[in-house]
């Protein structure tokens, strides 16, 4: 994994707090608006009214001068992003808001996998452990055997996979052009790949609808350059954590406004998820210390 030249670890904590109150609140009028709009036209309104955020950034996309291989790379999260925004629309339909959250947090456990595989970042034991931890969280939450196995929760799996690939590739371009860039792009090339399929199931949508999936655009645009910031100020391993924290809020939610019932199965599987890479996280800060300044009582962990 690429470390930020100058590690801000606090502001990149906060910039993910503030990313993870972006996306609860896409979350929250997405099941709000509900099926009445097929999910590829969903997703395909949320970034095309999204567009008008992009006249900020048309200036920087523009002196980027994107070589052939950013333009690569940024067409493939594009195609990958539109997939599991589609899969992400259509699982909101069919499952509770806490476990959409939860196992979303498949992404950070593929995100882990990828930046050893495609990042170079040395995959120790302790962090196959905590792949391993994750993923029974996850069996936690699916409990495959004792209850039915949705659509939805299928579309979930497929969706932490194609947001994995997507963030790894967010992680190597925030590196090398600016946030607004990354944003940019972002919404040019899913914008173009959600509409043949939004195309194939076109209902006309009502003004509300319209209205509500223009508040989409706003707050998943703002939370997908909060991330971006986030990522350029700390490494991935001190800002995904904070990433569910949105498990609280959308518990919360469901429940409250959506009378969702609290599923303690639910909530124990992405705890479990986060002790899992909270571990981790810990670990790593305890060796960066060690590693500067070596202490004799240091934790044999």
């Amino acid at each position: 994994m690429t470390t930020p030249l100058n590690p801000r670890p606090v502001a990149g904590v906060l910039w993910m707090l503030l990313t993870g109150a972006n996306f609860v609140a896409v979350t929250a009028i997405v099941k709000h608006v509900g099926s009445g709009v097929p999910a590829p036209q969903a997703a395909f309104l949320r970034y095309v009214l999204g567009l008008v955020f992009l006249l900020p950034m048309i200036g920087p996309m523009r002196r980027a001068r994107l070589d052939r291989r950013a333009l690569t790379l940024f067409s493939v999260r594009g195609v990958v992003h539109s997939l599991g925004v589609m899969s992400w629309f259509y699982a909101m339909t069919k499952i509770p808001i806490a476990e959409v959250t939860a196992m979303n947090y498949l992404s950070p456990v593929y995100v882990t996998l990828g930046a050893a595989l495609f990042l170079g970042e040395r995959l120790a034991l302790r962090r196959v452990m905590a792949v391993v931890v994750a993923l029974i969280g996850v069996v936690i939450i699916l409990r495959p055997g004792f209850r039915e196995v949705s659509s939805g929760h299928i579309a979930m799996l497929g969706t932490a996979v194609l947001f994995a690939a997507s963030y790894l590739i967010a992680k190597r371009m925030a590196d090398l052009v600016s946030p607004a860039v990354v944003v940019g792009m972002l919404s040019v090339t899913v914008t173009i790949g959600l509409a043949p399929f939004a195309w194939a199931v076109w209902v006309t949508p009502t003004l509300l609808d319209v209205m509500w999936l223009f508040l989409v655009a706003g707050f998943a645009t703002a939370g997908h350059f909060t991330m971006t910031m986030a990522f350029r100020a700390a490494p991935m391993t001190v800002t995904q954590p904070v990433s569910f924290l949105q498990l609280v809020w959308a518990t919360l939610l469901g429940w409250l406004v959506f009378a969702e019932a609290i599923d303690i199965w639910v909530v124990t599987g992405g705890l479990i998820i986060l002790a899992a890479v909270s571990f981790i996280t810990w670990r790593e800060a305890v060796l960066n210390r060690r590693a500067i300044t070596p202490g004799v009582n240091a934790p044999k962990v």
